[in-house]
């Protein structure tokens, strides 16, 4: 039976985006399963920004993680990790920074409502969508961010990659994740970042 493995992220967070596409790697060589949920940047961060009902900007920034809960909601965790494959492809790969546009562009890619994005306009979803970021902040703590991977009953944010990790290379450092996870007093490696996330 194929291992689970957790995955939270925001669509707009660069290193959750190549994390994503490195756990989707690991789907290809190793025996899990990605299970897809959504936090959000935008509530991680709500005691330093104005609200998206006041402010446009943040309203954007806060669209596609509310639709990813939207596709969730009303189509399941498969369509969300299909969503947010598309929508992170339009922001990453394309360099699509006008988020509501993005956001549609995704929906009609994957053949999903436009209605869903509409409702990502307004907070009719937001209990949800903190519920499961709540979820995934729970089981790491407050001080770190997107994304958080979790699998045999540990979770962790990161790992922080800024290349996609590809077959054999990817099953290893996945690997090596896990051997840290079933160390229950390892919490932390880290280095300063010498390069932005590259995504090809």
């Amino acid at each position: 039976m194929a291992e689970r493995v957790d995955f939270w992220f925001d669509p707009l967070c660069p290193f959750a985006w190549v994390t994503s596409r490195w756990i989707l790697e690991v789907e290809q060589v190793r025996d899990v399963e990605v299970h897809w949920n959504v936090m959000s940047l935008g509530v991680l961060n709500e005691d330093k920004n104005p609200s998206p009902a006041e402010d446009p900007e943040q309203l954007a920034r806060w669209i596609p993680a509310r639709t990813a809960t939207a596709v969730a909601l009303k189509h399941g965790e498969d369509k969300v990790g299909e969503f947010y494959t598309a929508v992170g492809t339009e922001v990453h790969n394309n360099g699509n920074r006008d988020f509501e546009s993005a956001t549609l562009n995704a929906l009609r890619a994957v053949g999903l409502e436009e209605e869903l994005l509409a409702d990502a306009k307004t907070d009719k979803n937001d209990a949800e969508m903190r519920a499961s970021h709540g979820r995934g902040i729970a089981m790491v703590g407050q001080d770190v961010g997107t994304p958080i991977v979790a699998f045999q009953g540990t979770a962790f944010f990161g790992p922080v990659l800024t290349r996609i990790p590809r077959g054999e290379e990817a099953g290893k450092v996945f690997d090596g994740a896990v051997a840290l996870a079933e160390y229950p007093y390892f919490f932390e490696l880290k280095r300063s970042r010498t390069e932005s996330p590259v995504f090809d």
